[in-house]
């Protein structure tokens, strides 16, 4: 099969075997986007209470959140660990999204992939994984999204490319897929659920839907 061939058969088999994930959990792309960014080293559930503690104070929105305090900012994303530094990114965002974009998110959404993703980089506290979660979930893009899971397990199947970097890994994907936003947002968190009940750092190899073609796998039978 094509490299083209196979990641539509991973994409297919883990669809099947786990289903639509129904992402990203978030009510408008504003917490999408304070989502991406608290999510950070954060498990989601403490996520999920840090956006909550926001609701209770109306602070989930941009002016809202340009307007309160760093520190009582900070206090309320607590949950989702490292918040002062959390707060500080935060902050960064709205003060960008205020001052270039009139608070606009669709505004901001207007550039077109590399110019956002270039806009979204040079945002204290926002990386490659960060912006482009922020493209896809948030203003709906087609980008593909690379983090530890997909790290994981494309270096297990034998598909990482080069180095097996953001930068390296992300071209597998987007150079040999379709450039759709709903099959790049379903792979990815596709990827991340086989990531956490699957191909865990301990893999359950024998109950995944990918063993026959997975590399590690055929080795691990071999010993």
């Amino acid at each position: 099969m094509t490299l083209s061939q196979t990641l539509e058969q991973i994409y297919q088999r883990l669809f099947e075997h786990y289903g639509p994930q129904h992402w990203w959990p978030a009510e408008d792309s504003f917490e999408v986007v304070v989502g991406a960014i608290l999510t950070q080293s954060a498990a989601w559930i403490n996520v999920e209470s840090a956006i909550n503690n926001l609701k209770s104070e109306d602070a989930l929105n941009p002016v809202a959140m340009r307007q309160i305090p760093v520190d009582k900012l900070a206090d309320l994303i607590r949950p989702s660990g490292y918040f002062n530094v959390k707060a500080r990114k935060l902050k960064a965002f709205v003060n960008r999204l205020g001052d270039r974009y009139e608070n606009s998110l669709d505004r901001m959404f207007a550039h077109d992939i590399p110019d956002l993703r270039d806009e979204l980089l040079s945002i204290y506290g926002i990386g490659a994984e960060t912006a482009d979660s922020i493209i896809l979930y948030a203003a709906r893009k087609p980008i593909f999204v690379i983090d530890a899971y997909t790290h994981r397990i494309m270096k297990r199947l034998g598909l990482s490319s080069g180095k097996g970097d953001y930068a390296g890994l992300q071209p597998l994907f987007m150079e040999n897929l379709p450039h759709d936003e709903k099959l790049f947002n379903e792979y990815h968190a596709l990827f991340v659920w086989h990531g956490k009940v699957t191909c865990k750092k301990a893999p359950l190899c024998r109950m995944c839907c990918l063993s026959d073609i997975c590399e590690s796998f055929g080795r691990e039978r071999e010993d």
